[in-house]
């Protein structure tokens, strides 16, 4: 492997803005707003108001940080210098952790889409292809990773984009040739109120849709690989509220107007699906089909890519093998990539041969990684605000707002979430399980990390002392 002069700034202003826009639209927001619409009704928009309402205080905090200092490693460096080397440690391997098990999962989901069209291949065979293909990609140099990102996120916007537009000329009846029988405002009050199950089904939305909203970050990660990193983080950070409001809010308004909540296609088909078809448009399974295809492949690519950056900043710190930090001749840290592509591998095994006990531990123990990490961009925000002010206070180009206070309540609001999620215990994925496995895992990782320093502190005075007796002695 040659070693290259560290990362390239192979990103283009293009790549990043669809980056940023593409990191907020995940499989999940396809697939998984089907359970959140049959537990909370029409007010599942409460839910994901309240989730984005979070999401956009967390990245304005991110944004401040990343802004004054764009690094690769984002908030696990940020995290590092603010709260100390076990924090960024522990949790730039937990964010590694959550990202490769992601890459088993969409690797799964995007093969079953797969052998649904071409069932010559079996299932095992498409993930193994697309993981394959997607490592070629991220290996070639980070350009190819920005090209395939633009365009997949440029199918998902698109998608998005055309089905509010349709959507709403169905509602208000002037969608040609559409069945609009069941489509109209009223559906929002009309089947059980605006709350069928209650205020509490809030929450519980909640617990369904806020893991659907991880990726936000990765914009930030990506900055340090662009062309004017400040630029780059300035906009995505400004830009996040409009993007959550669109394609979360937007398209999920548009679901709960054109059927009832309790619509059993909804829950059968997927909620997107059921929508385009109950106005009758040809194929829309189908269609919809290829718009998740395309989500997945933007979210095993990001995943790739996030995890792989994230490897070489802990290795670039000593938090990981040296290897992770080398980079080829092009800027690709090519052991971090196949390091992290490796274990996705063999979390898709797991998944085939051991998915009930082994493969279900990994999910659940990476499920609340996103909210320890919004935890943790918090808790950095409150100490490196003071050290920009302190050091240099030109970089604060982007300012978190009514700082302290909303920090605070920010906090505030991610410990009630976690707390709520322990008074969860229906099935094996329960909000408890998820939260429980995840803190087991987090404290392992934080044990290692305090281990790690004191060795690395007892060598260094091992050090230090050798070299007082050679001056005594000299």
């Amino acid at each position: 492997m040659t070693s290259g002069s560290g990362l390239q700034a192979g990103l283009k202003n293009r790549h990043l803005t669809m980056i940023a826009i593409g990191g907020v639209i995940g499989a999940g927001l396809f697939v998984g707003s089907s359970s959140g619409i049959a537990t909370a009704g029409p007010g599942i928009l409460l839910s994901y108001a309240l989730v984005g309402t979070l999401v956009v205080l967390v990245m304005r905090m991110l944004g401040e940080m990343s802004a004054a200092n764009p690094t690769s490693g984002s908030f696990s460096a940020h995290a590092d210098r603010a709260l100390g080397r076990w924090a960024g440690f522990s949790i730039g391997w937990l964010y590694w952790f959550f990202w490769v098990v992601v890459l088993a999962v969409e690797a799964t989901a995007g093969a079953k889409i797969l052998e649904g069209w071409i069932p010559a291949v079996p299932q095992w065979g498409w993930a193994l292809i697309v993981m394959v293909v997607l490592t070629a990609t991220n290996l070639v140099s980070v350009g190819s990773y920005g090209e395939f990102e633009f365009w997949f996120a440029g199918i998902k916007v698109v998608a998005i984009g055309a089905f509010i537009i349709v959507g709403a000329l169905a509602i208000f009846g002037v969608l040609p040739g559409a069945h609009t029988d069941k489509a109209g405002l009223g559906n929002l009050t009309d089947h059980g109120g605006f709350l069928p199950n209650g205020p509490g089904a809030i929450l519980t939305g909640v617990l369904l849709v806020v893991f659907s909203f991880m990726g936000s970050e990765i914009a930030t990660l990506a900055a340090g690989e662009s062309e004017d990193p400040r630029r780059a983080v300035t906009k995505s950070t400004n830009s996040i509220i409009w993007r959550i409001g669109v394609f979360y809010l937007g398209s999920i308004f548009i679901v709960v107007c054109l059927l009832p909540w309790n619509d059993p296609s909804i829950k059968a088909q997927g909620s997107y699906v059921a929508a385009l078809d109950s106005l009758g448009i040809a194929h829309a399974g189908q269609i919809m089909n290829f718009i998740v295809l395309t989500s997945v492949l933007s979210c095993l690519n990001s995943g790739l890519y996030t995890a792989s950056r994230m490897a070489f900043s802990l290795g670039g710190r000593g938090d990981a093998p040296k290897a992770f930090a080398r980079t080829t001749s092009r800027g690709v840290p090519m052991a971090a990539i196949i390091a992290s592509v490796v274990f996705g591998f063999v979390a898709v095994f797991f998944n085939y041969a051991y998915p009930d006990t082994v493969f279900l531990f990994l999910v659940n123990s990476s499920g609340a990684v996103a909210l320890f990490v919004w935890l943790v961009i918090c808790a950095s925000q409150l100490r490196m605000r003071r050290i920009i002010e302190r050091e240099s206070p030109e970089k604060l180009v982007v300012r978190m707002w009514l700082y302290p206070y909303l920090t605070w309540a920010t906090i505030a609001l991610i410990v009630f979430v976690l707390g709520y999620m322990l008074t969860d215990t229906k099935g094996e994925s329960s909000g408890r399980t998820t939260v429980l496995l995840s803190l087991l895992v987090a404290l392992a990782v934080i044990v290692v990390s305090v281990v790690k320093e004191r060795v690395r502190g007892g060598r260094a005075t091992a050090v230090a002392d050798t070299d007082t007796d050679k001056v005594s002695v000299g």
